[in-house]
């Protein structure tokens, strides 16, 4: 029978730990950190909720463009004088709630100049309004209010989930699923515009902007069944870079969970 070597002994009481235990330890706890670290990189690496979207909190940049109020407050920013069309930057207010006691009263034809700070994501971009910043004024001479009109593309039936906007393109992270829905319906009740999020087969995300038949706001209709998947099958039109569908809320097929 082969009698252990004492020096290897391992006794709490007293000071230091031998030399083959403490090589052994080492080899274990370095096998144990790099697992860990792959295991930590695969996770993040999974996560795109985590990376995708981008709230530039703390940014605060200059804005200017005519403000379109319904359903939601959208800055019109028209393309250089080179290129026709505009782009349309969602609104939202500080918290969890929208942009309209921002713009209360103004014509659609007013001139907007505000401060603000970015989300985006996937191409898509909101403002955060900063408070206090919102001043109507006079468009420049050279900048001529764009000819915006909505492009019919058809009758559609779209599968996805109903998110808040603001939450979903950068505030919060996930901003999505069940995990997130209290929020979402906390930020939706408050003005936030929803969104339709679809994902094509390899993931990439088309939003919609949710209008009921007249082009009116759905918030307080959608509650019920935001974070969950629905098809929605209405009509669907293109404004400038928006896409927005026009569906009544309660023929909104909510689906079962796979």
């Amino acid at each position: 029978m082969n009698t252990p070597d004492p020096d290897t002994f391992f006794v709490g009481y007293l000071d230091g730990v031998a030399e083959p235990t403490r090589r052994h330890l080492v080899r274990w706890i370095l096998l144990a950190l790099v697992v860990m670290v792959g295991a930590g990189g695969a996770a993040a690496a999974l996560q795109n909720e985590s990376r995708a979207g981008v709230f530039e909190f703390g940014v605060v940049r200059p804005f200017a463009g005519w403000v379109e109020r319904v359903p939601h407050p959208v800055l019109v920013v028209p393309h250089g004088p080179d290129e026709a069309g505009a782009s349309r930057y969602l609104l939202t207010a500080f918290g969890k709630s929208g942009a309209d006691h921002h713009f209360e009263g103004g014509a659609p034809d007013t001139w907007y100049e505000f401060d603000g700070t970015l989300v985006h994501r996937d191409g898509r971009t909101m403002v955060e309004v900063a408070d206090g910043t919102v001043r109507a004024a006079t468009a420049p001479d050279d900048v001529l209010r764009p000819a915006s009109e909505a492009v019919d593309l058809g009758t559609v039936t779209l599968r996805g989930e109903i998110v808040d906007s603001k939450c979903f393109l950068g505030v919060m992270k996930p901003g999505s699923a069940k995990s997130h829905r209290a929020c979402a319906v906390r930020c939706i009740s408050g003005g936030v515009p929803p969104v339709l999020l679809v994902r094509d087969a390899e993931g990439y995300a088309t939003y919609y902007l949710l209008v009921d038949e007249a082009g009116g706001a759905v918030n307080e209709r959608v509650l019920p069944i935001v974070a969950l998947p629905v098809e929605i099958t209405g009509d669907l039109e293109r404004q400038d870079d928006l896409l927005v569908l026009r569906a009544d809320p309660d023929d909104y097929r909510v689906l079962r969970a796979d």
